[in-house]
């Protein structure tokens, strides 16, 4: 390099830096976003599918605590802030080529992660092989721990 060049973007990392290699390179989309889906960690259930951006992820590394990206709202969420279902990350993992990570988590308070004061986020089936104008959602673990919220 010589001193009157002018500076150079790092090159873009390889395939097999990305789905073989030790180092974090999450690709974010176009949005600056990489989906997050969270699991209990002790049960296994899916409770949440979220965004994250580069900052909510570096926070969630950094505490262990998950934060998203709201998109509707367009602010950095601490999920259970207000709420008290605080995750705790047991284990992250990220997919093979780092454009979605998964969360396992201890969830506090009441052990809900759904706004409307459920469990998970899913809690309605949908049935398979009639055609989509006749789909009706079938509740399915539709409990509520809570009141909704938000």
């Amino acid at each position: 390099m010589c001193a009157d060049c002018p500076p150079q973007a790092p090159a873009s990392p390889s395939k097999t830096e990305i789905e073989e290699g030790d180092r974090l390179l999450p690709r974010f989309g176009a949005d600056g976003l990489v989906t997050a889906v969270t699991s209990d960690a002790q049960t296994g259930d899916l409770l949440m599918v979220a965004h994250m951006n580069a900052e909510a992820l570096r926070l969630t590394i950094e505490t262990g605590e998950a934060h998203y990206w709201s998109r509707s709202r367009g602010v950095i969420w601490h999920k259970g802030d207000t709420s008290g279902q605080i995750q705790s990350v047991v284990e992250m993992r990220v997919d093979c080529d780092q454009d979605a990570v998964w969360l396992k988590v201890r969830v506090g308070g009441d052990g809900g992660s759904c706004h409307t004061g459920r469990k998970t986020c899913f809690y309605r089936t949908v049935p398979i092989g009639g055609s989509l104008e006749d789909v009706r959602l079938v509740p399915r673990d539709a409990e509520r721990l809570r009141p909704a919220f938000g």
